[in-house]
């Protein structure tokens, strides 16, 4: 067997071992101390009989913990699922069930829900619940207590095992996406962990630290955050994301790299004007972002601010990442997601099946020239739903590619708003509304119009100190028609404290729009 990803950790350990790994809200890990650890979890889930083949939950928010448990199982074969600690406990449940988990990992925050989930009557087969951070009994095992049961001698035997996320949808139950990551046979050698790991060598610096201040439970924060592990990129995180904390996660650590999303950037550059100021900085040498559409305003102040150091990308669990655009490519192209990566291929498709040519908007579809595809566990039907052949998927989104190769989004099918037969795309407006000084979030939606069958609707949380009354909608109105079309400007406004986001920051339309369409039967 070559080398392994825990030898790899033992490398770094032998090399740099009172070295940062792991940080977070409560203490730290050094490399000597995560090789350790994560050796004697392996060690003992098998004297717990969870072995290759197996499937292992995590309930938890950003912690060390996290990080050593799927360590852990990426060398023993094992799957692990990263469950959206804001389910209760039935959407627990289902996953539960839906993935035959045998062991459960579980945040002390979070017992109560995981408790309700393991009471459900679809689970079954839970074999271990591992607690992190609380005394525990009963059914429940404190973490670190069963950890100690391990050894922290090198395990024999060690195999590749990956994540299997579960996507939030807009409909249904979620769907786990199973990827090439964790649809590798347990029998793969785990050294495949390094050459993932190098492909990310060129966004990641492999001595540097990475700052995590988004839920580890979404493949990108988890891509962005695991896999320069792999080349000795410390990891130092948030649980719950805090705008100033970032800041000084950064310069304390001298972080080189963050992941961010649209509305964390907002949030910073929304950061009192003292506390910008104080900020350094000069560590950093790549920002990425994705997840949602970033408003134009909101992208050119943080590149202003922080400088050229900002890539965006734009991809999906399903997919991983399809295209990026950098600093410099944005401000040449703004508005586009950039060229696809080396091994993607983009390909346009308008509904009666026709592939479109260059500056042509349709159905976007993706194929990965090293052969990676996925599948949704056990739902074959929507796995064919989301291909147009055998390794060509969608992501439901629609846009078109220029003459220079460059990606436009329009926007997911699910979200477009067809007012008097004119197709309109949030996306644009959010991005307008979204740059505006007293704007804090927005979300643009369609409503029933009995003439038009749709218009559109604007739901707005304002600044802090913002009155949300009629001078402010008015406001909005001015400055909207001074950007868009006048079948572009929404109807009417409306005002909410906070609006229902996924913990990747994507506003979950389906809740935003359920109260304007009770009582119709249409739902479009």
């Amino acid at each position: 067997m070559g080398l392994t990803l825990a030898a790899l950790t033992t490398a770094f350990a032998t090399d740099r071992p009172d070295d940062l790994a792991l940080a977070d809200d409560t203490g730290t890990r050094t490399w000597v101390e995560l090789d350790s650890r994560v050796n004697q979890l392996i060690h003992a889930f098998r004297q717990a009989g969870i072995n290759a083949g197996d499937t292992i939950a995590i309930v938890s928010g950003n912690c060390n913990e996290w990080f050593e448990t799927s360590f852990a199982c990426s060398n023993s074969g094992i799957t692990h699922i990263p469950v959206n600690w804001h389910l209760v406990g039935p959407e627990i449940a289902y996953i539960l069930h839906d993935s035959n988990a045998k062991v459960v990992v579980v945040g002390h925050q979070f017992v109560d829900e995981v408790t309700r989930a393991l009471d459900d009557d679809r689970v079954s087969g839970i074999e271990l619940v591992l607690v992190i951070g609380a005394p525990t009994a009963g059914r429940f095992q404190n973490f670190d207590e069963f950890l100690a049961t391990g050894s922290a001698d090198e395990p024999d035997n060690q195999s590749f095992g990956g994540p299997m996320f579960y996507t939030s949808g807009t409909t249904g139950n979620p769907k786990g996406v199973r990827s090439t990551l964790s649809s590798m046979p347990p029998s793969t050698d785990p050294s495949v962990w390094q050459l993932i790991g190098a492909g990310f060598s060129d966004l990641v610096i492999g001595n540097g630290r990475t700052v995590l201040c988004g839920p580890v439970y979404h493949s990108a924060q988890w891509a962005y955050s695991f896999l320069p592990m792999i080349i000795g990129s410390a990891t130092v995180m948030q649980h719950k994301y805090d705008s100033a904390g970032v800041l000084d996660l950064i310069d304390r650590h001298q972080a080189t790299n963050i992941h961010l999303v649209p509305t964390q950037m907002k949030r910073l550059i929304d950061l009192p004007a003292e506390t910008k100021a104080s900020f350094d900085g000069s560590s950093l040498q790549l920002v990425l972002h994705g997840a949602a559409p970033c408003p134009p305003v909101v992208k050119q102040r943080m590149i202003d601010w922080w400088g050229p150091k900002i890539t965006e990308y734009y991809g999906s669990t399903e997919g991983s990442v399809i295209t990026m655009i950098d600093s410099e490519q944005w401000m040449a192209k703004g508005g586009s997601v950039g060229p696809p990566t080396a091994n993607m291929e983009i390909i346009v498709v308008a509904d009666d099946g026709t592939r479109l040519g260059p500056n042509e908007p349709g159905t976007l579809y993706f194929r990965n020239a090293m052969g990676m595809d996925f599948e949704y566990h056990n739902a074959p039907g929507k796995t064919d739903d989301a291909h147009l052949e055998p390794g060509v998927f969608t992501t439901g989104d629609i846009g078109y590619v220029d003459d220079d190769g460059y990606l436009w989004l329009s926007d997911r099918k699910i979200d477009m708003i067809i007012s008097g037969g004119v197709n309109i795309y949030p996306a644009e407006i959010e991005g307008v509304l979204g740059g505006h000084s007293l704007v804090a979030d927005v979300a643009v939606i369609g409503i029933p119009n009995d003439d038009f069958g749709e218009e559109v609707k604007a739901v707005i949380v304002p600044q802090v100190g913002v009155a949300p009354d009629e001078d402010l909608v008015n406001t909005l109105r001015a400055f909207c028609r001074e950007q868009l079309a006048g079948f572009k400007v929404p109807r009417s406004f409306d005002f909410t404290d906070e609006l229902p986001r996924t913990g990747t920051g994507k506003v979950q339309k389906a809740k935003v729009r359920a109260p304007y369409w009770e009582g119709h039967d249409r739902a479009i």
